[in-house]
């Protein structure tokens, strides 16, 4: 995959033999390559222009202080085809890269060389160092020193295509965004104050304070049946693949029963559903779990007339506490070290974009209090607890702040006020649409100008339409918004605004880097299911000749012979076929499996990301590791009727 993208592209045709390559930006590496004849329509020219053109624009932009240096790296070409290389081709088709993972080249082009507009997928195991220069100095795309390439579990997946360079602001959600939570600290946190709430507010039994959260039994994607008692993952059409009544798995028979016997499908949503589609939702899904398994096996302990859905509504109350009597984030803003992962990548991400011409905003549901905490955490040099004097020094990074959004209806609804906040004594004030207002009786605004002297611009509240005015955007198009939850954050603002929109699905890194290592046995299970399908066409055949065709009793004894024999081999290879698919399903999770896939469809889950998100990955930091002038492109499409010819 390309790791940075340069100004144009090449004519050559000379193959390179560079294995890897560093860019250095005072010398032009003429390098060229030729192409297998399937990748030559995949490529995209452009005229070769000076750096400064790149960052030429409508509106003020800030000119990048330094030259940029940028690279991009190829397979063997006799072995390369474009055709494959996107997300959706890897994830669907893994075997077709088996023949080259050992024949890589790498192409290096620096400042005003030629630009190749795709993406290639690599072997993961061809670089790990690709991030630092060795003394945790982190390294972007406009580094020097930046390698050429790019981890696998780094890369950003595109659905639709995105031009970075119609792009004037993007924008940024802090929680599980910038902010990626430790969930073996931080959900552990959320459970057991969900449970004390439950025990001393709701008045549950206090046998629940026993109870132990497993952090890694829940996964996104996941739908909870309130009135069932039900857990559910889907595919793509929402037919119910997986289903379990707590932590009792349900059989084929009783899914039927249950999903599968109605005139009227099921639509799965509110209010009789609820959609596990955030990680802050982990910790109540297995709290609802448990409830299910307790209520039924303890009779009497849970009143009669506290249903499943009565259950989930207490335990949605408990959470709603958690977060209203600041239980959580208290915690997190004394020791923010324990609960929140580092990333030196973020601040150099925000300098390259802002470096690039970009604005750059935050908007979270997070009050200002709790943002300063958290940002202070990631964006200082050296992370401080909430303890120590904070400072807002990171205020710098962003044109606008705004906290308490209340996401998504900052997305549609417009009465929301917007107001300043004062940032060291964290008071509210009125504005006219963001502009300060002197408050009644008084004739000075000097708290306001404290603020708005530094650069200031924090507030709370509002809507996506103050935003805009802050911002001075002229279409919603020209907005990237970034962010963690597909109803919060990506399906509204996509929908309704039409914003570009970028969905960190922190779980792909690990998926992605599985998937790379199964790719031989996602091979067998095609195999194996081909030949089933080749036993029961001979086994139709037979079946069909016995009823319509005249055979004599020598004749119909040896197609009974021959039917058993197919039938016994369809079944072994059917066995053969569900248990490989089983061991497949549970190296990426021993209950729910891979989180994009269910069986051999996208999951409901991964149709959702498909659908809303423009682009994905697995860090926002992996945004830093690509020019900020990128031509996203997404792969082509194929309906079954034109896999087999083109793919």
């Amino acid at each position: 995959m390309s790791c940075a993208t340069a100004a144009a592209a090449t004519t050559s045709t000379s193959t390179c033999t560079t294995t890897t390559s560093t860019c250095n930006p005072t010398k032009f590496i003429n390098s060229s390559f030729s192409l297998h004849s399937n990748s030559i329509r995949r490529i995209t020219h452009f005229v070769k222009v000076p750096t400064w053109g790149l960052f030429k624009k409508k509106h003020a932009m800030r000119i990048p202080k330094r030259s940029i240096a940028s690279c991009f790296s190829l397979f063997s070409p006799l072995e390369l085809n474009f055709s494959f290389f996107s997300p959706h081709s890897f994830l669907d088709y893994p075997s077709n890269f088996s023949q080259f993972a050992s024949r890589r080249r790498a192409v290096c082009a620096c400042e005003g060389a030629y630009q190749l507009n795709t993406s290639v997928i690599f072997d993961r195991k061809m670089s790990k160092s690709a991030y630092s220069d060795g003394t945790q100095n982190p390294l972007i795309w406009s580094s020097p020193e930046k390698g050429c390439t790019i981890e696998i579990g780094k890369q950003i997946f595109c659905n639709r295509s995105l031009n970075m360079k119609g792009i004037v602001a993007v924008g940024f959600d802090m929680d599980y965004t910038l902010a990626q939570y430790k969930p073996e600290t931080f959900e552990t946190l959320a459970y057991n104050g969900t449970i004390k709430k439950l025990v001393y507010d709701l008045g549950y039994p206090k046998e629940l304070l026993e109870w132990k959260f497993d952090w890694t039994y829940m996964v996104r994607g996941l739908v909870l049946d309130k009135k069932r008692g039900n857990i559910l993952k889907m595919d793509r059409h929402k037919y119910v693949k997986v289903a379990y009544h707590g932590f009792q798995e349900l059989s084929k028979e009783d899914k039927v029963m249950a999903y599968g016997s109605t005139l009227i499908r099921d639509a799965f949503d509110e209010p009789d559903y609820a959609l596990i589609d955030t990680l802050f939702s982990l910790a109540e899904a297995f709290l609802f779990a448990q409830l299910v398994d307790f209520k039924d096996n303890n009779p009497g302990l849970i009143p009669e007339a506290t249903d499943y859905g009565q259950m989930y509504k207490d335990v949605r109350a408990a959470v709603d506490l958690c977060h209203r009597d600041g239980t959580l984030k208290e915690m997190v803003a004394l020791d923010p070290k324990r609960y929140i992962n580092e990333d030196k990548m973020i601040v150099p991400m925000l300098k390259m974009l802002r470096d690039s011409g970009r604005a750059t905003f935050l908007v979270t549901n997070s009050l200002w209090d709790y943002t300063n905490v958290v940002m202070n955490f990631l964006c200082e040099p050296e992370p401080q607890s909430g303890s120590q004097t904070l400072t807002f020094d990171w205020l710098k990074y962003f044109d606008v702040v705004i906290t308490g959004s209340a996401k998504p209806g900052f997305f549609h609804e417009n009465r929301a006020n917007l107001f300043e906040v004062e940032p060291k004594s964290g008071m509210l004030l009125n504005t006219d649409n963001g502009t300060p207002m002197v408050q009644v009786g008084s004739t000075s605004v000097d708290v306001q100008l404290k603020s708005r002297d530094k650069g200031f611009k924090v507030f709370q509240g509002g809507n996506v339409g103050h935003l805009h005015k802050l911002l001075a955007i002229e279409s919603s198009s020209q907005v990237l918004y970034v962010g963690d939850h597909i109803y919060g954050d990506i399906l509204r603002s996509k929908k309704i605004l039409g914003w570009r929109t970028m969905l960190v699905v922190p779980e792909l890194e690990k998926e992605v880097e599985l998937l790379w290592e199964i790719r031989g046995s996602r091979k067998q299970l095609q195999t194996l299911r081909n030949e089933r399908d080749s036993i029961e066409n001979k086994i139709h055949r037979l079946e069909w000749s016995l009823k319509f065709e005249g055979v004599n009793a020598d004749e119909k004894q040896k197609i009974h012979e021959e039917l058993e024999e197919l039938t016994s081999e369809r079944e072994q290879v059917r066995i053969s076929h569900q248990q490989a698919q089983r061991a497949c399903h549970q190296k990426f999770h021993k209950v729910w499996g891979q989180l994009m896939k269910t069986g051999y469809q996208n999951s409901r889950f991964a149709h959702q990301v498909e659908r809303f998100a423009c682009l994905y990955a697995s860090q926002v930091t992996n945004l830093s590791l690509y020019s900020p002038d990128k031509y996203y492109r997404p792969s082509e499409d194929f309906l079954p009727h034109e896999f087999d010819i083109l793919g």
